[in-house]
């Protein structure tokens, strides 16, 4: 049984220093679990935040046999390589990590317990395939629109702008103070995190609004509920958007854009991101389906800030925050009490 106290080793092979070590690095920051070392040859010997700057002091191995060798229990695969399929070139790393007695975390489409599942040996192991959804999931009714609760759903100029993490900080932070809050997962990461949500790519198209919805009726009792975001309504790939907001009838949108970005990243990278306050209309206009349906408004930017000097990170907070008029933070680097307090005063 995967529990909290079990001893976690990330691999990341070859993706510790780019945008596909994702799912490596919101475990890195949210999880629970006590996290042993990262498997990355390229950087073995440093720390995490030696190799590449990100404040934890986790030792990083050459290996799988390093890994077992300092305690670790659980493998997550922290890679999400493009498309999300299981690489040829992992079997040998993934097949001894299971013959040495660990256990798998898989957030990737593959089903690696049909892969994989004939090399474990103890009743501890299990390989949990996170992106593994139920058999069906009902339609959406717009059921959610009759609860009491505010419901605010992290949207996006761009795929992997930072809703995950802008969602759980204001999780974490709306928890602190005592309110009544839940969270739902909508990715591998969040699941993996939470224990529970529903691999919103996974599903198929027609029943994913019922799937979120579903989810949200099952937090019925929160005061607030924050549903993870995925994709964007501005990416000719995504088609996540519609369903969250179909299934969530969110009363609250919170934008999170990449301050440094003016364009979609690679391969669509040819595509502009919207003006801002032209994007933050088209978001409530969808969401509320031009007055038909359950209205939502956009009570805060979250701005993803990496890469710029503090200066210049502050500088851009600023802007948006003028160009918008609404409220805009860093949630990561500077806080998230302006957030907060729009979520609470709204």
């Amino acid at each position: 049984m995967i529990t909290t106290d079990k001893k976690l080793c990330i691999y990341m092979e070859g993706a510790l220093d780019n945008d596909s070590g994702k799912m490596g690095y919101g475990l890195m920051r949210f999880s629970k679990h006590p996290i042993v070392c990262v498997v990355d040859s390229h950087y073995a010997g440093m720390s995490v935040k030696d190799a590449v700057g990100l404040p934890y002091s986790i030792p990083v191995v050459s290996s799988v046999e390093e890994a077992v060798a300092m305690g670790g229990e659980i493998l997550v695969l922290g890679i999400a390589p493009s498309g999300g399929r299981f690489p040829s070139a992992w079997d040998a790393p993934i097949s001894l990590a299971l013959q040495k007695g660990l256990s798998l975390i898989n957030g990737l489409h593959d089903d690696l317990n049909a892969r994989f599942g004939h090399l474990i040996q103890h009743k501890h192991q299990q390989i949990w395939d996170v992106r593994k959804p139920a058999p069906s999931y009902p339609i959406a009714s717009a059921k959610a629109a009759a609860l009491t609760n505010k419901r605010l759903l992290m949207v996006g100029t761009d795929m992997a702008a930072g809703k995950m993490t802008a969602g759980l900080e204001l999780y974490a932070a709306l928890k602190t103070k005592g309110i009544k809050v839940g969270f739902v997962p909508t990715g591998q990461i969040g699941i993996t995190l939470m224990g529970n949500g529903i691999p919103l790519d996974a599903i198929k198209v027609d029943q994913a609004a019922g799937a979120v919805e579903q989810a949200v009726l099952e937090q019925a009792d929160k005061d607030i509920i924050i549903i993870e975001g995925q994709g964007s309504l501005a990416h000719p790939g995504s088609t996540a958007s519609l369903p969250l907001m179909r299934g969530s009838q969110p009363t609250h949108l919170i934008l999170c854009h990449k301050a440094a970005f003016t364009h979609l990243r690679a391969p669509v990278s040819h595509i502009k991101i919207p003006p801002l306050p032209e994007f933050i209309a088209l978001n409530e206009a969808v969401a509320g389906v031009c007055g038909t349906q359950h209205p939502a408004k956009t009570i805060g930017i979250a701005l993803n800030t990496v890469g710029l000097h503090e200066e210049t990170a502050k500088e851009k907070i600023s802007t948006i925050a003028a160009v918008t008029g609404l409220p805009t933070a860093d949630v990561v680097r500077f806080g998230t009490e302006p957030l907060v307090n729009a979520i609470l005063n709204n």
